[in-house]
């Protein structure tokens, strides 16, 4: 995750006043902490997390070359994370007006900047699909197993189930239904056959209406 805008920004406002040495366990922000600085990663690791209702969960570990806190630095909102030093740890902390003047003086800094943010985007969308479509198992594997046939040569079971059927009978729309359903066929607890559901399995289909979403 290693950022080359980073690494730039980094010789570039490489003055000691820039810099800030922090121990293993120190933390650098809390959340909800006022956003104004920019932090680069000279050396060290730092791990971010954010409470939930089961605790603090850990959401990255950045490394050498990393930023992070642009969220407030740029939008001039409160922090929505926790960063500790996971080890000894030097860091570059740069302000808005700082961070602005590098960007001006080498517009290369913020778009090499930009791209990063983009990545980091793309990825959070892609676990936000995965966590709405884990959201619709449940429901999913309910319906399948209520329309279970049993499969010739008592392999499992056959669900002879369109995906309009199969999102009627969950109580879902059909995007949401396909969503569940793609799980289970990521999950290779079922696959399609012949145009029709097949479920080699009826036991671990099962446990995943159990399964934390």
């Amino acid at each position: 995750m290693a950022s080359a805008a980073a690494s730039e920004a980094g010789d570039t406002a490489s003055r000691a006043e820039y810099q800030r040495l922090v121990d293993a366990g120190d933390v650098i922000f809390a959340e909800g902490d006022p956003g104004d600085h920019l932090y680069v990663i000279r050396r060290g690791e730092v791990e971010l997390s954010r409470m939930s209702s089961d605790g603090e969960q850990p959401l990255a570990r950045l490394g050498p070359g990393d930023f992070f806190g642009e969220l407030g630095v740029v939008l001039g909102e409160p922090l929505p994370m926790r960063a500790t030093a996971v080890k000894r740890t030097i860091l570059l902390k740069l302000d808005r007006e700082t961070l602005e003047s590098m960007c001006m003086a080498q517009p290369e800094i913020g778009i090499r900047m930009i791209r990063v943010l983009a990545s980091r985007l793309i990825q959070s969308e892609r676990k936000l699909w995965a966590l709405a479509a884990d959201a619709q198992v449940r429901p999913v594997v309910r319906a399948l197993l209520r329309h279970a046939l049993p499969a010739e040569g008592g392999k499992g079971i056959m669900i002879p189930l369109s995906l309009r059927n199969l999102a009627e009978e969950a109580g879902l729309s059909m995007i949401a239904a396909y969503r569940g359903l793609h799980r289970l066929l990521d999950r290779k607890l079922v696959k399609l056959t012949d145009d029709c559901l097949h479920a080699p399995d009826v036991e671990a289909l099962s446990a995943a209406v159990d399964r934390p979403d």
